[in-house]
C-alpha cells in the first residue's frame, strides 16, 4: 500500500500541479463512497475479499482506493470520484512477468531479498515493481516490459 500511496500522491501532484495542499488519506466504509465509486468497488471486488477502503484528498482531487485479496494475492485499485479505474496494482510472481522485466528486477535484487512483485497498470501503461530488502533497507525498482526503468 505504501507504494500505491506514493503513486497516488504523484498522480495527484501531476493533476493539481505544484504548490497544492498536502494530501490526506482516511479510511472509509463502502456506504461512505460516492454511488459510482461504490458500484465500481462492488463490481471489482466480486470473488475477492475487500480488505479496506480509503479516500485521499489533495487539493481539488479526490481518489479512492480499494484493497482486495484475490486468490491469496493483494490487488489494490485506485478510482477517481466518478468510479473510473486509474491504477491497478496486482501482486504476481517473478516468473509471471516478461523476461526482460524479470531480469532487470533480479539484477536489482543483487544480494538482497525480493519481498514482492507487482504488475501495475496505470491508464494504458503497464509496468512491474519489485520490492526489495537489502541490509535492513526497503528498496523498490520499477521497470517496463523491456526491463527499462520507470519513474
Amino acid at each position: 500500500m505504501r507504494v500505491l500511496v506514493a503513486v497516488m500522491v504523484v498522480s495527484s501532484a501531476l493533476v493539481t500541479g505544484p504548490g497544492s495542499a498536502q494530501a490526506s488519506e482516511t479510511e472509509v466504509k463502502l456506504q461512505d463512497l460516492p454511488p459510482a465509486v461504490a458500484q465500481a468497488v462492488k463490481a471489482q471486488s466480486q470473488g475477492a475479499t475487500l480488505r479496506g477502503l480509503s479516500k485521499e484528498v489533495e487539493g481539488a482531487v479526490t481518489l479512492y482506493e480499494a484493497e482486495l485479496l484475490v486468490h491469496g494475492r493483494s490487488k489494490d485499485i485506485i478510482f477517481d470520484a466518478q468510479g473510473k479505474i486509474l491504477t491497478v496494482e496486482e501482486q504476481t510472481s517473478l516468473d509471471a512477468i516478461p523476461a526482460a522485466a524479470r531480469a532487470a528486477i533480479q539484477k536489482a535484487v543483487g544480494t538482497g531479498k525480493l519481498a514482492l512483485v507487482e504488475k501495475v497498470t496505470k491508464g494504458e501503461a503497464t509496468f512491474y515493481e519489485g520490492q526489495i530488502t537489502n541490509a535492513g533497507k526497503a528498496l523498490e525498482v520499477k521497470v517496463d516490459a523491456d526491463g527499462k526503468p520507470v519513474e
